[in-house]
């Protein structure tokens, strides 16, 4: 259980909450955790107000498991990926990585853990240096953490290529030789050729055509296989999420509204904002008629976002509770979770933070 850390008002006064002993079969362990950006403005360049892109989200992450991670954009999915990697400084939480607090490590120690965690990137076109051959693009980071003997180099990066799909023949080859797949294949050669664990998938097949995609997310499944490998997945796209996840987390405006297994949330999706989500899946079905629900309104800013519920602005259930208090995280089935008012008769999540005077005033509105 965490302590009651939430304040949003001084975020430079903000206390670091604790995880006592996070879960010893979670390969990832992540609690309230907050990134939030300054907006300076002035002569003097004073912080005036900050864009809250993570605002307290928690989830487990096992070995071998996806978490697919899906949101409008601008929801903070991205911000959420580069914070666990340690790529931006949190504001406040905790991330555990084999029970290890990632943001209590020295720069020498979070060298030494960096091959463990990796990242494939959005755009496979920027995120590979035009200026060197693509052996030396996957191999670059090997070569400096010493993962192989010298003698063995060679070798060991030709093997990798032949994973992802790639010839050996094609190391000697620039970035722009190679078509969107290929180059995501590279991309992805990059990040296993560490022997990570952990790996960070930021929306690797929204820049790809759609029979690319498919070839992307299985050769993505079968590292994960072969490799024993763990995802978070970023995605905007369902149906992509729903072929390599095992666990969905639907993220609104900075926060976790609904996390479950995939056949839960799929078959049963209880925030009001999962229903509206589902309810716009294209059906390729010309006499189907969908029964979409529409979401009035414009999403709320992350710099001043509204009191209570934050999505009570667009909800088609909207309560009085929802405009004043935020909701609590409640777990409606086994391992089903969400935040909303509609649930509050459920059984408290294990990692919801806030004290028990909030929950007796929630409960004081609704009556």
């Amino acid at each position: 259980m965490l302590e009651d850390t939430k304040n949003h008002d001084n975020v430079e006064s903000v206390s670091e909450s604790t995880v006592l002993t996070p879960p010893a079969d979670n390969l990832i362990t992540v609690r309230n955790l907050k990134t939030y950006f300054p907006i300076k403005d002035g002569i003097l360049q004073r912080v005036v107000a900050h864009v809250k892109a993570v605002d307290g989200i928690s989830f487990d992450l096992k070995l071998g498991e996806t978490l697919g991670l899906v949101g409008e954009s601008g929801c903070g999915k991205t911000t959420v990926g580069r914070t666990i990697l340690r790529l931006v400084p949190k504001t406040e939480g905790s991330v555990f990585f084999k029970g290890i607090d990632v943001f209590g490590l020295s720069r020498s120690e979070l060298r030494q853990m960096r091959p463990q965690m990796q990242i494939i990137f959005q755009d496979p076109f920027s995120s590979l240096s035009p200026r060197l051959p693509v052996g030396e693009i996957i191999g670059e980071a090997v070569r400096e953490h010493k993962l192989v003997p010298p003698d063995e180099f060679d070798d060991y990066i030709d093997q990798v290529m032949i994973d992802c799909g790639l010839q050996p023949y094609h190391r000697n080859r620039y970035p722009h030789e190679f078509s969107g797949g290929q180059r995501q294949r590279i991309c992805i050669a990059r990040a296993i050729a560490l022997k990570p664990d952990f790996i960070v998938a930021d929306e690797p097949v929204s820049a790809l055509d759609v029979s690319v995609q498919a070839q992307i997310i299985n050769l993505m499944m079968d590292l994960q296989e072969s490799r024993g490998l763990s995802y978070l997945f970023i995605s905007h796209d369902l149906s992509v999420v729903e072929h390599i996840s095992n666990i969905i987390s639907v993220m609104y405006l900075g926060e976790l509204v609904e996390t479950g297994g995939k056949e839960d949330i799929f078959r049963n999706p209880l925030h009001p904002y999962t229903q509206a989500l589902f309810s716009a899946i294209p059906v390729p079905d010309p006499d189907y008629k969908a029964d979409k629900i529409p979401l009035e309104g414009t999403i709320p800013s992350p710099v001043n976002p509204p009191p209570g519920c934050k999505f009570h602005t667009r909800c088609p259930q909207v309560m009085e509770i929802c405009k004043q208090i935020p909701p609590l995280a409640y777990e409606v089935e086994k391992e089903h979770f969400t935040i909303c008012h509609l649930y509050r008769g459920s059984k408290l999540a294990d990692y919801e933070t806030r004290t028990e005077d909030s929950l007796e005033e929630s409960e004081q509105v609704a009556e």
